[in-house]
């Protein structure tokens, strides 16, 4: 496989630098910030200077600069240089080396994308609570995990998805002693059972949603009745039969449904753990910890102190990781921890991420403390990506008119509806069957959902604005999806008439332009796997897109008088542009109808 233009150019301008004395780094080519310039510039020559500077001697960037520019002229991959400012580079490639990548990466699937040594990598992301139902809280962790997971997997990596679900603690007594107080005679409310429960669930996920808001709301009102859950929690973590086959059944209608949720969004899981899977390792890893030395008492709990410069008083540093309280009940921390020790022996993976919301961050670092204390792991095999909150207009979280939680199934039957009142707006499909036009509704308000997550910077907040992520105008899923849909109009309209694929050749501006943009996408996978950060592939996607809409402006593939085989080098050219679009929209979840 060629190199890409900007490693041939950059190649060449360090070797230059090389030869001229200079840290053969500060040759480094970068895209340019004034692409009407020219597509790249080496600002090296400032750097230059200084470092002839450090060595006693005077040197003008600009000099420097026209020496480089001297050397470099000439080479193969150049057509132009220009010095600029204090001595910026401008750089335009040569359009016989534009063509000859373009034509290797029409012969590649993965136009340009290569893989990496793979590594062994659990993205624990999703964080679903059993027996609650799915609510707008959990997009982003669904929809960021997920497309980190594919990113991750494209680059070559062997990949787990786990969804670590939330099925232990009050919550789980809540719901039982909730439906004692409804249904007292079920087997399971007997002590003296200890097997032979019915295999079927005496609740459903409906009643589970009632069951846990009422336990909730009576426990805060009634100390008496929040005794009674917290003692429901006790024996069934204490291992009660009848307490224990509950939870099954749980467990069991909570992933039923669950996995509807998560499918809706295009998002699955390789492991449907939670934390009660990982309580039977509790007490031996509590033993291990103590052997080690690492724990010690304070006021009646055990804990792991895991920063020495700690004052709990001025409430500095970072606070000490709560192995079991001084009730004896484990905590988050613990069964956390359990998990870590379960991964470690079951995958032993050489990197773990979790996707959580940002204000898990003091969390994920008394966790990752503890088990780099404990010797389980390395602390760079141990990532927390936090992420922003999804806001409304107001500025706050985004929830329903009268404040609760909006449901994740309302939130995306909200973007069918809006997209499938846009495509009627805009008269796109109409003409379509019913079954086809529902299928592109779904399609184009899943894309705009997912885009106007994903396009954003993983840590910020962003505002929830359905009118905006529906429209077939600017940076939206919608968009996108329509610019990959008219390339395969104008390759169906190729095909009838006759006109097949060709050699690529380079005649116009807007060509080599779109060339370079697709010649980004192995650069653009590398910065977002390596900064986990999707919005990155985003910015190349949209581009890419733009970069094709001038293209077909500019220069006409099926027009009359176009000569056959430049009409041939454009249709190679669409191609090649829909293949990587499709590549990059399926890596970030989104799925590319036949039309519209």
């Amino acid at each position: 496989m060629s190199q890409s233009v900007l490693d041939l150019l950059n190649d060449a301008t360090c070797s230059v630098f090389e030869q001229l004395g200079f840290p053969t780094e500060l040759g480094t080519v970068r895209e340019s910030d004034r692409p009407d310039l020219a597509p790249f510039q080496c600002n090296g020559a400032m750097a230059a200077a200084g470092f002839l500077k450090k060595q006693g001697e005077k040197a003008n960037p600009r000099d420097i600069a026209a020496k480089v520019v001297e050397k470099l002229s000439g080479h193969e991959a150049v057509a132009g240089l220009e010095i600029a400012g204090p001595g910026f580079i401008n750089i335009i490639p040569n359009e016989d080396i534009i063509a000859a990548r373009a034509n290797a990466l029409l012969s590649d699937n993965r136009t340009g994308a290569a893989k990496v040594a793979p590594k062994s990598i659990v993205i624990d992301y999703g964080g679903a609570n059993v027996a609650k139902p799915m609510h707008v809280g959990h997009l982003r962790s669904a929809v960021i995990g997920e497309a980190l997971k594919r990113l991750l997997r494209f680059r070559g990596h062997k990949v787990i998805g786990d969804v670590h679900l939330g099925d232990w603690g009050l919550q789980m007594g809540h719901l039982i002693s909730e439906l004692e107080e409804e249904q007292p005679d079920l087997p399971y409310f007997d002590a003296a059972i200890e097997d032979g429960f019915p295999s079927e669930s005496p609740v459903t996920m409906e009643d589970m949603a009632r069951l846990y808001p009422a336990a909730n709301a009576k426990s805060k009102a009634d100390l008496e009745r929040l005794k009674k859950s917290q003692l429901a929690t006790a024996e069934l973590q204490a291992g009660r039969p009848g307490y224990r086959a509950l939870l099954d059944h749980f467990i069991r209608i909570s992933i039923e449904y669950l996995k509807r949720g998560y499918g809706d969004l295009g998002v699955s899981f390789d492991l449907w753990k939670g934390e009660a899977s990982v309580d039977p390792l509790i007490p031996d890893m509590i033993e291990a910890m103590k052997a080690q030395g690492i724990t010690e008492e304070s006021d009646g709990a055990l804990i792991v102190p895991v920063d020495p410069d700690y004052d709990a008083e001025k409430r500095k540093g970072i606070p000490p990781v709560m192995l079991r309280a001084r009730t004896g009940a484990v905590l988050y921390h613990t069964t956390d921890l359990a998990t870590l020790t379960d991964r470690k022996t079951e995958i032993n993976p050489d990197l773990i991420l979790y996707v959580v919301d940002q204000r898990q961050a003091m969390h994920f670092e008394q966790v990752f403390r503890a088990a780099v204390k404990a010797g389980w792991y390395e602390r760079d095999q141990l990532e927390h990506l936090g992420f922003g909150t999804v806001n409304g207009k107001d500025g706050k979280p985004f929830s329903t008119r009268d404040g609760g939680l909006l449901r994740l199934s309302d939130l995306t039957d909200m973007m069918r509806n809006a997209a499938a009142a846009r495509l009627k707006e805009t008269g796109i499909g109409q003409d379509f069957n019913a079954a086809e036009l529902a299928d592109i509704a779904d399609k184009v308000g899943m894309a705009a959902l997912k885009f106007a997550d994903l396009q954003n910077q993983r840590t910020t907040n962003y505002i929830f604005d359905v009118e905006r992520f529906v429209s077939f105008e600017g940076k939206t899923g919608p968009y996108l999806l329509y610019a990959a849909v008219r390339i395969k109009s104008i390759l169906r309209r190729a095909s009838e008439q006759g006109i097949k694929s060709g050699a690529i050749q380079i005649t116009d501006k807007a060509e080599a332009q779109l060339l370079l943009s697709i010649d980004a996408f192995d650069r653009a996978l590398g910065q977002a796997a390596d900064k986990r950060a999707p919005h990155i592939l985003c910015e190349h996607i949209y581009r890419l897109a733009q970069s094709f809409s001038r293209f077909y402006t500019e220069c006409p593939i099926l027009k009359e008088g176009v000569p056959d085989d430049i009409k041939s080098s454009r249709v190679s050219f669409a191609q090649l542009t829909l293949r990587q679009l499709e590549l990059g929209l399926d890596i970030i979840g989104i799925e590319v109808p036949e039309r519209m």
